[in-house]
């Protein structure tokens, strides 16, 4: 039943594919989470943390693209931290990246069943998170192509979605709402808010981690980020400038489900497109869980194969050519999480991960640029070094804003790192050179086959 360690991943995704996981991974951002960013900042303060962030994701998209079209391994981050840094550089990618997408998907969960809440008062948010995991992870389990396939369309029901919420919100805007308060807590406030504006667009470069089931990843790779990323920000910044203008936002910033209280707010309780928008609200969230899970395992597979994590979890299944046992993993760690945290602290821990891993890949970058100078690049980062450097700049000064602001919570994110790293020198890990495809000399093969 299980394949070999050299049997490979398919490669069946074309452009439409990794746009719809793009925007997939992404778009229950616009759903909820980072409305709680207006509780610590205020509507301008928000918006201002919400343009630096987009700033970031802009410079930090088009530079990941080389790393990803270069090294098209399942493992992201890892992969391309290892082949510059070395076992140590991969580790800490790798561990920011586990984290990054195995707490997004419980904070995805929580929100899915705050939403089923919404609508019937009388089901449990944690039951029906927890049967949303299993049943997403056999979707997954069926394969990537199929997998893919609902990607695509459970993505576009999610987009028109939100441009059916803007479209009924817009004629009750009112721009004294939204300047009401807009910034109580000064700029200390914009730095407070930086992970939660992380959230619009936290998970998108998750699309490296299916780099090794792309056809001709080379061209294919740089359509899917570029046109996924320019789908989110036009919604990011649409959805967050409407919802705030409909009523006082204060009254927005602690709920679960922002967008049905907003078309609450605007039509009425006894209107009936509040119900049914909270229904097809489940669209963007099922997306983003979806597209966690994809990637997530795909991570934990990667890391697997090369010896970081217990070498079952790189089983592939033969039939379905999928790694189930890494799937299965993941389950357990969005299980534990989901009785253990809060949606907000869950939400921070996801985005230290993304943080960390997106610090440790601009790095990356600029090593493999002198370290292999003749590397084939398909892809190069625009506006070099301008771009990295500012992607570099801005994630690390999140980085410090969240540990600042939310120390305990970092303080258990880095003790968690220095355990991983404790354990992987007494098993004499950082000893073991690795040498499965696509990670190191091989990178080429797989870019050009």
């Amino acid at each position: 039943m299980l394949t070999t360690k050299t049997e490979q991943l398919k490669r069946v995704l074309k452009p439409v594919h990794l746009w719809a996981i793009a925007v997939g991974l992404v778009i229950s951002g616009e759903y909820f989470g980072w409305n709680l960013g207006w509780g610590v900042s205020g509507t301008i303060g928000f918006l201002i943390a919400t343009l630096v962030i987009t700033i970031m994701y802009i410079t930090f998209i088009f530079s990941y693209t080389e790393l990803t079209t270069s090294i098209p391994h399942a493992g992201g981050a890892f992969a391309y931290a290892y082949r510059a840094m070395g076992p140590f550089g991969g580790l800490i990618a790798g561990y920011a990246t586990l984290v990054d997408f195995l707490f997004a998907t419980p904070a995805i969960a929580f929100a899915l069943g705050a939403y089923l809440n919404f609508l019937w008062p009388v089901v449990p948010v944690i039951q029906s998170a927890l049967f949303f995991n299993v049943v997403f992870i056999f979707i997954n389990y069926l394969g990537v192509k199929e997998s893919a396939a609902f990607s695509v369309f459970i993505t576009i029901l999610a987009v028109a979605e939100l441009l059916l919420f803007m479209g009924i919100v817009t004629p009750h805007f009112k721009m004294s709402n939204y300047l009401s308060h807009p910034m109580p807590f000064g700029w200390a406030g914009v730095f407070a808010a930086l992970p939660f504006a992380v959230w619009f667009y936290l998970a998108i470069e998750g699309v490296a981690m299916v780099a090794e089931e792309v056809e001709e990843p080379k061209r294919n790779i740089p359509k899917g980020y570029i046109s996924g990323l320019a789908t989110l920000v036009f919604l990011a910044l649409g959805v967050m400038i409407l919802t705030g203008g409909i009523t006082d936002w204060r009254k927005l910033s602690i709920t679960s489900d922002p967008l049905p209280e907003a078309i609450r707010y605007a039509l009425g309780n006894g209107n009936s497109l509040t119900r049914i928008f909270a229904g097809i609200g489940l669209f963007g969230l099922i997306a983003s869980f979806h597209g966690t899970i994809l990637a997530s395992s795909r991570q934990v597979f990667a890391m697997a194969r090369s010896g970081y994590m217990p070498r079952f979890l790189s089983a592939v299944n033969h039939r379905f050519k999928t790694p189930h046992w890494a799937l299965i993993a993941g389950g357990v760690i969005s299980f534990i999480a989901l009785y253990t945290g809060t949606t907000g602290e869950v939400v921070e821990i996801s985005v230290m991960g993304a943080v960390l891993m997106y610090m440790m890949s601009m790095i990356s970058l600029f090593i493999l640029r002198k370290k292999e100078p003749k590397l084939e690049r398909p892809f190069v980062a625009p506006v070099y070094p301008v771009f990295p450097a500012i992607a570099l700049i801005i994630s690390t000064i999140t980085l410090f804003a969240m540990v600042y602001f939310y120390f305990m919570l970092s303080v258990y994110f880095f003790a968690g790192l220095v355990v991983v790293m404790v354990v992987f020198m007494l098993m004499g890990k950082h000893k073991v050179k690795i040498t499965d495809d696509v990670l190191l000399e091989k990178a080429q093969v797989m870019i050009n086959s």
